[in-house]
């Protein structure tokens, strides 16, 4: 993770103020959007999709600065934002015919695995492939705190301001996560 070019108290000092707020966005932009790219982009499976994505959690960010309170870190109130953007992309696919939502699990695993084998940027070896196999044949839930655990190494108290859930529950459902994958890989013929 890179080292924030400001603390996270001065940065939200300068989004407060109305003569450094463009300045701290632009910071807020630079500092978090490989993040926030990630983070939409193990949800979507799509380049393109997250790159998309990426802009539009910056701009409903943006839009919605005067609201920002500063009761949470910027990082956790981006990723709450693009959390919900990528929710709302995946409904609105499954309004339009093109998603997996009403799938059965394995339906939708096969899905998102096929999308990710189909992007372009996605290199990943034999064993990655197997992980995001196992990754994505998880519950919703559990693939969500997985990810932000896993990947992001975010701290269980932030990632409960992230999705409204208690730290105990989301041990619980990184544990069993964490269990179910190591049991898919180990039957795996890699």
């Amino acid at each position: 993770m890179k080292q924030p070019l400001v603390s996270e108290e001065q940065l939200q000092e300068m989004l407060a103020a109305l003569d450094t707020r463009r300045q701290a966005f632009s910071m807020i932009v630079q500092m978090y959007s490989q993040q926030i790219y990630w983070q939409l982009r193990r949800m979507v499976y799509s380049h393109e999709d997250a790159n998309d994505l990426v802009q539009n959690t910056f701009f409903k960010a943006w839009e919605a600065i005067d609201g920002f309170r500063g009761d949470a870190k910027v990082s956790t109130w981006l990723y709450r934002i693009a959390h919900y953007e990528a929710l709302n992309f995946l409904k609105k696919q499954n309004r339009e015919g093109e998603c997996f939502v009403d799938l059965s699990d394995e339906e939708r695993a096969r899905f998102l695995m096929a999308r990710l084998q189909a992007d372009p940027y996605f290199d990943g070896d034999e064993y990655e492939q197997a992980f995001q196999r196992a990754l994505v044949s998880l519950p919703e839930k559990q693939q969500l705190v997985f990810r932000l655990r896993y990947y992001d190494e975010m701290p269980y108290e932030e990632i409960a301001r992230i999705t409204g859930t208690s730290q105990g529950a989301l041990k619980a459902s990184y544990h069993h996560a964490s269990r179910k994958i190591s049991e898919m890989l180990s039957r795996e013929d890699l």
